[in-house]
């Protein structure tokens, strides 16, 4: 069996992904294909996820991908994530991902609204509600959540979530409805009416949104789909690492890997990896990249693509990654995470190097920091994930 080598994980890792230079992507959609998608769980990653794949991308860029020409949309999904998902791999995601997650949150919330007193029958307030929301947005209206619970009396009322706990509270109920009705597909993200660096969503039909595009995939069709273009991006990767990144069963996972073929080959270190049977990897050793760096955003794609991530981070998960597994920013160096990023009080990228990656290595890296500090123009971008190096980085 074919044995991949963690050297050449690495070098196929800045191809792919478009991260070395001379390998960079076209544009957006090109870069977000690279990945399969983009992770958007906070509104910033996304631009700068394309920032570190695309040269001299601009907002403007990335906006007109997202909200004028409409090929690339965000969509809740696997692990209950918002991710930014290439327009036609959407339905394979309504079919697969997004509708397990729908099925457990539909349960949650019609049980929730009981529990909260809003309604004797939960399922019945919950499909009333749906119905009386997509009756307001049939005129093709784009609108935020709080304009929603003002224009659709079925969308008021609050529950009281984790009490006794500091993140609870009494929190309006309509964003909970808006996302069931997102994971099924029937309603989108639209325009974002605040900063690139902010998530302030308008809800609009799919309709209104995509046009005419196919209906959910079939859900082993789904998982299938999603599979392949995770083995092109991704592969080699463990089963451990599809579960995990689907956030589905061995069972839907194992049924995915036979129905494109994967083969099966050798990882360094022991363990079995999958790759796409057209895979050239499978005959032909990964040519090695020369060194390069990058500096990527909190919860990229990249770092966030695998489960088992030891080939390219090695010992610094405990410093990169909060306990909830959510990554910080990483500084890379020819393959691999040497640190973190932040930004200073005037917004100047700050690296925190937790090895000597040696004067290239520190050459290479502060001219990406150079870079970046010059593209953010003094915007400055915050998280509620920092991790422990980078909170190390912040303190004065």
């Amino acid at each position: 069996m074919r044995e991949v080598s963690a050297a050449e994980r690495r070098s196929r890792l800045a191809r792919r992904h478009a991260l070395a230079p001379g390998h960079r992507a076209t544009g957006p959609e090109a870069a977000t294909y690279a990945m399969t998608v983009l992770h958007a769980t906070e509104a910033p990653t996304v631009y700068l996820s394309l920032w570190a794949r695309v040269d001299e991308i601009t907002v403007a860029d990335v906006d007109r991908a997202l909200y004028a020409d409409r090929t690339l949309v965000k969509q809740l999904a696997m692990r209950r994530t918002l991710f930014v998902f290439p327009l036609d791999l959407l339905p394979a995601a309504w079919g697969s991902a997004s509708a397990r997650v729908a099925r457990a949150h539909r349960a949650r919330l019609a049980k929730d609204v009981e529990a909260g007193g809003l309604a004797v029958d939960g399922a019945g307030w919950v499909a009333a509600a749906e119905t009386a929301t997509l009756a307001r947005l049939a005129d093709g209206s784009e609108l935020s959540a709080a304009q929603l619970r003002e224009q659709v009396p079925e969308l008021e009322g609050r529950l009281h979530m984790s009490p006794g706990k500091s993140y609870g509270g009494h929190v309006p109920i309509a964003p909970r409805l808006l996302t069931q009705l997102g994971l099924e597909g029937s309603i989108v993200r639209g325009r974002n009416a605040g900063h690139w660096r902010t998530a302030r969503p308008q809800w609009t039909l799919t309709r209104t949104w995509l046009g005419e595009v196919p209906g959910p995939a079939k859900e082993r069709e789904g998982y299938a789909e999603l599979v392949g273009r995770w083995l092109r991006s991704f592969g080699p990767g463990t089963e451990a690492d599809l579960v995990w990144w689907l956030g589905a069963t061995k069972g839907a996972v194992r049924a995915a890997l036979a129905d494109v073929a994967a083969v099966q080959v050798g990882l360094a270190g022991g363990g079995t990896g999958w790759l796409l049977p057209e895979d050239p990897l499978l005959a032909d050793a990964e040519p090695a990249v020369e060194p390069w760096a990058a500096l990527l955003p909190v919860l990229d794609p990249t770092v966030m693509g695998w489960k088992e991530r030891s080939f390219f981070l090695g010992p610094h998960a405990p410093a990169l990654f909060d306990t909830n597994g959510n990554a910080g920013t990483t500084a890379w160096w020819d393959g691999r995470v040497v640190g973190c990023w932040v930004q200073d009080p005037d917004g100047v990228v700050v690296l925190n190097l937790l090895e000597d990656v040696g004067a290239d290595g520190r050459a290479a890296l502060g001219a990406e920091a150079a870079r970046l500090t010059a593209w953010l123009g003094g915007d400055r971008v915050s998280t509620v994930y920092p991790s422990a190096a980078m909170r190390q980085a912040a303190t004065p």
